[in-house]
């Protein structure tokens, strides 16, 4: 498309001031547009009255001393762990009486082991939900009669269950076995892909609300960057060779568009990358070592359209979010077009993706607030475990029957935590 094309677009886009307003604090003069049809209502539910959750009172070992031990845990990307826990100990869904419960939660921090450089370390966590689960079977009778699928986990790491942060490994891992039955809660989404079982819940990774809501600009502030990315594209260190990381997408935007005037991209992490955010109509958000970043997040919260570069994703809370209609998908094999792709979506059908990103109940449902606000993404989590009630009568086991193998998976898994 000619250049005079895409500055139309820019004129079109920079006639709407709603654009880098948070989901917290929305003025009722902006332009938004309500989600219409069943997404839109689901992402209104209310769970509270719909379920009732018992949290297992485990030993601070499990989850309050790890995260003594490295504070920094409370504001990485798979933080979902702490803050769920505290959001449940204070939430109207939460019961005393294990009797009346329809879902068990058991609060394990499995990816609160960090490396100096703040990136989880994935390898003692088999050892610590196995731990876990072998003392919730021994103490309460709950986990036994089901084994664990009427239970749900928190479990954050780049490849969910499988922990491991490669997913070569992930996959030669498979999911620890003894989650099998039970739902995980999780950031990693993608189908047909061993470390997804069916039933899973897929959650945005975590974004410090507070840091976003610091970095506001005004909201008459024009949107003058047409495609904007910060990150890497290369991981010499882990993929020495290139090629694997990313699975060569982020590469190929490098080598594409490197010198394209209509895309500001680097490796530089700039102290106003939130405010180039809200300055931007479309934010990159490509794989990386796996399909899901926080870029995410942030773009839907900022108003910058997230241009979807991960094969087969499945993205959060994709029941509620019309994620069709807010974002862009690009195929990874169709990255060296991506100038072509963005420039020719008419105008108007990007005044209509920013009217939805500036709905407040878009924003809000991608956020872990403290506190906790209605339609927040620890209420999404509960609506996704309400409409899974009721729990089929299979699910309960037969006297003495039992279904999961306690000593499968790699031998290092097996040994004491």
């Amino acid at each position: 498309m000619k250049l005079r094309s895409w500055v139309l677009i820019f004129i079109a886009c920079n006639l709407l001031t709603f654009s880098t307003i948070s989901a917290f604090r929305l003025s009722r003069s902006q332009p938004t547009e309500r989600i219409s049809g069943h997404a839109g209502d689901v992402l209104d539910d209310n769970p509270v009255g719909r379920l009732k959750v018992f949290v297992y009172e485990l030993p601070s070992k499990y989850n309050k001393k790890i995260l003594q031990k490295d504070p920094r845990c409370l504001t990485h990307m798979f933080a979902a762990e702490i803050y769920m826990q505290r959001f449940l100990l204070s939430s109207p869904v939460r019961t005393l009486n294990p009797e009346e419960a329809d879902w068990f939660y058991v609060p394990v921090y499995t990816t609160c082991d960090l490396t100096p450089n703040g990136l989880p370390l994935p390898f003692k966590s088999p050892r610590m939900m196995r731990s876990a689960i072998q003392l919730i079977a021994s103490n309460w009778p709950y986990w036994n009669r089901t084994e664990g699928a009427d239970h749900f986990f928190v479990v954050p790491h780049d490849f969910g269950a499988c922990f491991h942060y490669q997913e070569e490994k992930a996959i030669g891992r498979g999911i620890l076995p003894l989650l099998q039955r039970a739902t995980l809660v999780q950031t990693f989404g993608q189908r047909n892909h061993v470390c997804l079982k069916q039933g899973s819940i897929t959650v945005p990774p975590y974004a410090p609300p507070q840091k976003m809501q610091s970095h506001l600009i005004p909201g008459k502030t024009p949107r003058s960057i047409f495609v904007y990315f910060r990150g890497l594209f290369y991981d010499v260190g882990n993929d020495p060779e290139g090629g694997y990381y990313a699975r060569g997408a982020r590469a190929a935007v490098w080598e594409n568009f490197k010198d394209n005037p209509l895309f500001d991209i680097s490796t530089e992490h700039p102290t106003t990358y939130y405010e180039d955010m809200q300055r931007a109509i479309f934010c990159l958000c490509p794989l990386g070592w796996a399909p899901w970043s926080p870029r995410l997040v942030e773009a839907v919260i900022f108003g910058c359209i997230p241009v979807i570069i991960a094969d087969d994703i499945v993205l959060p809370f994709a029941d509620a979010i019309p994620w069709e209609d807010i974002g862009v998908f690009v195929d990874e094999k169709d990255v060296p077009y991506l100038d072509t792709i963005l420039t020719s979506i008419p105008p108007e059908v990007i005044l209509r993706k920013q009217r939805l990103l500036a709905n407040p109940s878009m924003k809000q449902a991608m956020l872990f607030p403290q506190p906790a606000q209605p339609g927040d993404a620890f209420h999404q989590v509960l609506n996704g475990l309400a409409r899974k009630l009721p729990h089929d009568r299979s699910v309960y086991l037969r006297p003495g029957e039992k279904l999961l193998n306690w000593t499968a998976g790699p031998v290092a898994d097996l040994k004491p935590w």
